[in-house]
């Protein structure tokens, strides 16, 4: 005995477009933000970390990088690796490589905070000898009749 369901064509079309397949264009995007895969978190810290202007070169960006990432893997590391990564081309990354390059990330803030610091008490004494100076001829303004 077949039985009749009543179903509008309403009903039907809401059915039909949830099983559609969404491109990439339709997805809900609020959670983009959130979303990040390795590559891109791997570019953004090398980015951090390793600062064009600092190196003068890109050469010698790569060979720092070389040099303080491969002390942290155990594989073996090329320049060309390190390219990819820092220009977000890489198809992988490792979960040492992403360790390594947070390493990095702390040495540049470590190293960053030291100049700054330095920096701060070069200007400090500079201010005292600038203070020393206007005290001094206030002094000797005062002091003429």
């Amino acid at each position: 005995m077949p039985v009749r369901i009543n179903v509008s064509i309403n009903e039907m079309k809401i059915a039909q477009e949830a099983d559609k397949v969404l491109s990439k264009r339709d997805k809900n995007l609020s959670n983009r933000d959130e979303v990040m895969n390795d590559t891109l978190r791997a570019q953004q810290l090398f980015l951090e970390a390793y600062p064009e202007i600092r190196y003068g070169s890109v050469k010698e960006l790569y060979r720092q990088a070389h040099k303080f990432i491969s002390k942290h893997v155990t594989k073996e590391l090329t320049f060309r690796r390190i390219r990819s990564i820092k220009e977000g081309k890489a198809r992988r990354i490792d979960g040492e490589e992403l360790d390594a390059l947070r390493l990095a990330v702390i040495e540049e803030s470590k190293r960053e905070q030291s100049e700054l610091r330095a920096r701060l008490a070069a200007l400090d004494a500079k201010l005292a000898r600038v203070d020393e100076a206007l005290a001094r001829t206030k002094v000797a303004a005062d002091s003429r009749p």
